[in-house]
């Protein structure tokens, strides 16, 4: 083996990533490679390498929104400059079968922006391998069959496999590179969902009237989002939709409201920037085809967006207390059919 040393770095939010991180270093074990694994959620305690020997890093991370999430990134931006040290990641991305074909997700920058970093610390990246684990956001679709759940798991722990090989013999896998053309096609998403997207996203969890106040959300999630208000549990801003507490509940009680997401961004995105054009262009008195008035727009755009998202989630919550009001929002989500199905990965 090309290392002495590999250590694993991996947020998981269903347990995706978290698998991927553990068949890695397992392999590795096998090998004789010193391999340690280390989770970054919740701010546990995690240990670098020192230099001392050749040594191979590694990440495991979901993608979310064609990104890596933002507590990977802060752990990315603030890891240590080492010497005799190379780079990987493995991002994981949502998976599907059609018939008798897998489909792929994208990448987004998820893969090319931790290697970037790592670079600009002197860490050369040796490995770029997406994973399309199966996709578990079922804020948009029902769960995968667990049928299918298992092949796709199964797949992509073969897949695993030999990467842990190449990748440790010290051969280079730039398997990410196939899909580059479509991954800087949506790129300008991948920041969008960073700067915005992310923070609307927050807002799309309710718990209805089949929540017991259990606390387990809470609990079990990795970013510690979730904050319960003694009634039910509210979704702050740090929500990074890892789907981990939708897909936990053992009641089924956390739910996406459909109905209220569309009619709270169609409020925002085309009912107010109407407002909004008339109101700027009588109360500045700029020229709407200058460019002071397209910057001043976008800002109060941004601004008003979050404040009406950030108050109109307040006002639901509180209101999800009524019953009335509580079925008929839990009546309007895709999530309640008895078909949509939960995410669980299979375990080993």
């Amino acid at each position: 083996m090309k290392y002495k040393n590999l250590f694993i770095y991996f947020f998981s939010g269903t347990g995706n990533a978290k698998r991927i991180a553990e068949i890695i270093h397992e392999n590795a074990l096998k090998t004789g490679v010193e391999s340690e694994i280390f989770s970054i959620q919740n701010k546990q305690e995690i240990k670098y390498p020192q230099g001392n020997e050749k040594t191979l890093i590694g990440i495991c991370t979901p993608t979310h929104g064609f990104n890596i999430p933002p507590n990977m990134i802060e752990f990315v931006l603030k890891f240590p400059k080492v010497k005799n040290c190379e780079f990987f990641i493995v991002n994981t991305r949502g998976g599907m079968k059609v018939l008798n074909l897998y489909t792929p997700g994208l990448s987004g920058i998820a893969q090319y922006f931790p290697a970037f970093i790592m670079r600009l610390k002197a860490i050369k990246t040796v490995g770029w391998q997406p994973m399309d684990m199966p996709s578990n956001w079922i804020s948009l679709h029902p769960g995968i069959r667990k049928t299918v759940t298992e092949k796709i798991v199964k797949r992509c722990e073969a897949k695993t496999k030999k990467f842990t090989e190449k990748i440790l013999s010290g051969k280079k896998v730039y398997t990410g590179f196939y899909s580059l053309p479509f991954d800087l096609a949506i790129m300008p998403v991948s920041v969008g969902y960073y700067f915005f997207g992310r923070f609307f996203l927050a807002k799309t969890f309710i718990s209805t009237y089949k929540c017991n106040n259990c606390g387990l959300c809470e609990k079990q999630c990795p970013v510690q989002a979730i904050k319960n208000s003694s009634v039910r549990p509210y979704w702050t801003f740090h929500c990074e939709s890892c789907m981990r507490c939708m897909n936990l509940c053992p009641h089924k009680a956390i739910e996406t409201p459909h109905a209220f997401v569309f009619v709270i961004w169609f409020l925002i995105f085309f009912s107010a920037q109407y407002l909004m054009l008339d109101y700027i262009a009588q109360f500045l008195k700029i020229p709407k085809d200058s460019s002071i008035y397209s910057l001043i727009y976008n800002i109060l755009l941004i601004g008003i967006s979050f404040a009406f998202v950030w108050i109109s989630y307040k006002i639901t919550n509180f209101l999800m207390r009524f019953k009335i009001f509580n079925f008929l929002i839990a009546f309007t989500s895709l999530t309640k059919i008895p078909f949509w199905r939960r995410y669980k990965i299979p375990k080993k």
